[in-house]
């Protein structure tokens, strides 16, 4: 409400909007912990932002040649948002718990530690996956196997079946994570597109192929 030139703020918007910033702002945190660059560290490597694409994700750990810790931080990548949206859900509820969500995405592609220079999604987009609706997690493994099978390329099994997960939450009874990922599966395809320009000029590496180096 306005009084004169002076603007209040309404306390019941205010005390509305703080538990949806908060839930944003833990789930950001939670997912803005970069995995692969504190993994290959405690390895002993050099820094990951240096080699290959400069990717802090689990594809790139993998083109240093050491597939456990490319493993680990998939695993960690995906449990920061698994672990974010379960915690969230069980103070606050379901609705914050896709806020935080959400948060942890963002966390991951855009950490504030690293001049907001993260990962491209996947992994956090699975271990949010296995928070709202682990049972989707089967087919989006299934899109992914038969993608990759078909097409040989990773990162188009990887945008598949991000595509494929908002139509399959929503047809298995999860509206609302539905259209959360459907946002994020949107998001995925931006963070992917060098990937696509690559598909497109047909310089994109093939699995089982020699990486390239972005």
């Amino acid at each position: 409400m306005a009084t004169g030139n002076t603007t209040m703020v309404d306390p019941g918007e205010l005390w509305s909007t703080l538990p949806v910033i908060a839930a944003f702002g833990f789930g950001y945190l939670a997912g803005s912990i970069p995995f692969g660059l504190l993994i290959t560290r405690l390895a002993g490597m050099e820094d990951i932002r240096g080699i290959g694409s400069g990717n802090i994700g689990a594809t790139n750990v993998l083109r240093t040649g050491r597939k456990e810790l490319a493993a680990a931080t998939l695993v960690c990548d995906a449990l920061k948002g698994t672990l974010a949206v379960l915690a969230t859900r069980y103070v606050a509820g379901p609705e914050l718990a896709l806020v935080a969500g959400f948060g942890a995405f963002i966390g991951h592609l855009f950490p504030v530690w690293l001049r907001f220079r993260g990962g491209k999604g996947v992994a956090t987009f699975i271990g949010l996956l296995l928070a709202f609706a682990w049972p989707i997690v089967i087919g989006y493994g299934a899109v992914w196997l038969a993608t990759a099978y078909l097409t040989r390329y990773s990162s188009v099994a990887a945008l598949a079946a991000c595509t494929a997960t908002p139509l399959l939450l929503w047809l298995f009874g999860y509206p609302e994570p539905a259209e959360l990922f459907a946002l994020l599966a949107i998001i995925v395809w931006i963070s992917h597109r060098t990937n696509i320009a690559r598909l497109i000029a047909g310089t994109e590496t093939k699995i089982g192929a020699k990486s390239h180096p972005s």
